[in-house]
């Protein structure tokens, strides 16, 4: 009873907080929150059953085995294991690449196991892969993730110097394994670095999409080139995400880029800037695909929550409530976990406007 009183109480705060910061035009909006808002009445869950620690529910279990097996089998040098785990994807290029992903974690800390794999299978387009991704992240661990112009001169002298070295092994991995995008997906993460022109990232483009057109990591790196910061601007990023959505087969979880380039338009403006009747409606269109999606997909939440965010900053409350009751109790996810409110407070204030205003019509 304790326990929720405290919670309950730092709600209240966070939202009169909220109202003063914004201004008296807000007040009538957190005082309907603070005394009318009934998450049940919703199909919301109870405010003291927010769970600030996940994202969504608890991963397959299956699936949880077979990663463990993965990471012990590289942990006792057993590479024909770990070649067996990248190989039992087969051709979902998406769960092969968050394979390797996988795999490379491990190399950058130990890749005695990933040596003895290259030894012995030189021809191994898969371990190929996981080594020129690994000296890609070992580049980006001398950069750091700062901006250009605050990284010491002797790192990015380091950092530039270790890209080409990388680059030719993800290109020798692609000579491997020819009907494999992954090589080409590191390709498109070293030249993003290396300054391709925007000539020279087309023909990787055009390299990866004959192999896998809607392969969403790629995509994702992609979008990072096209963006401001990189080597092109909002409406180049804008122009890539929306291709994106518009391509997406259905049950792919393509359609979340376009999300992604909004938070990184966000991240300089210092606001989402999601307004108007194409705004609302282009975001109404991705809760649709997204739908489509199987429910259980372990990244399907991350991108919901997300979703949920703009689509309330968007007017659209009615959409937004309905991400908010797939979301039920969990909001350990962006936006809200970067909130100085706190993530219980900033997911519960969000879902609160968007039940007020699906009421008001």
């Amino acid at each position: 009873m304790i326990v929720t009183l405290v919670i309950v109480l730092a709600l209240l705060c966070a939202a009169l907080a909220w109202a003063f910061r914004k201004g008296p035009a807000n007040l009538a909006a957190e005082r309907w929150i603070r005394t009318r808002f009934d998450p049940a009445a919703h199909g919301l869950v109870p405010r003291d059953q927010l769970d600030p620690r996940r994202a969504g529910p608890e991963p397959d279990g299956a699936r949880e085995a077979e990663t463990r097996k993965a990471v012990d089998a590289a942990g006792d040098g057993d590479w024909p294991a770990v070649a067996a785990y990248v190989d039992a994807a087969g051709t979902d290029w998406d769960e092969r690449w968050s394979r390797i992903e996988l795999l490379t974690q491990i190399a950058c800390r130990d890749d005695r196991w990933l040596t003895d794999w290259r030894t012995a299978r030189p021809e191994d387009g898969d371990a190929g892969t996981v080594y020129a991704l690994m000296l890609i992240h070992e580049a980006w661990a001398v950069r750091g993730s700062a901006y250009a112009h605050q990284v010491p001169d002797a790192d990015m002298r380091q950092f530039r110097a270790m890209l080409p070295a990388a680059m030719a092994a993800a290109q020798q991995a692609a000579d491997r394994a020819p009907h494999d995008p992954g090589p080409w997906v590191a390709m498109i993460m070293a030249s993003r670095a290396m300054s391709y022109s925007h000539s020279q990232f087309r023909d990787l483009w055009q390299n990866l999409t004959a192999r896998a057109p809607h392969h969403v990591a790629a995509h994702w790196q992609a979008l990072q080139y096209w963006c401001a910061k990189w080597h092109g601007s909002d409406e180049l990023m804008f122009d890539f995400a929306v291709r994106a959505v518009t391509q997406a087969p259905s049950g792919s979880l393509l359609p979340g880029v376009y999300l992604d380039a909004l938070c990184e338009a966000g991240k300089r403006a210092g606001r989402s800037g999601v307004s108007g009747a194409q705004a609302r409606a282009r975001l109404e269109d991705i809760a649709r695909r997204l739908d489509s999606v199987p429910q259980d997909h372990e990244d399907l939440p991350r991108l919901r929550h997300l979703l949920a965010h703009h689509l309330v900053e968007a007017g659209a409350h009615a959409a937004a409530l309905e991400q908010f009751r797939h979301l039920g109790p969990y909001c350990g996810a962006a936006p809200w976990r970067d909130d100085e409110a706190g993530p219980v407070a900033a997911f519960d204030r969000a879902r609160a406007l968007a039940a007020r205003g699906s009421t008001r019509g």
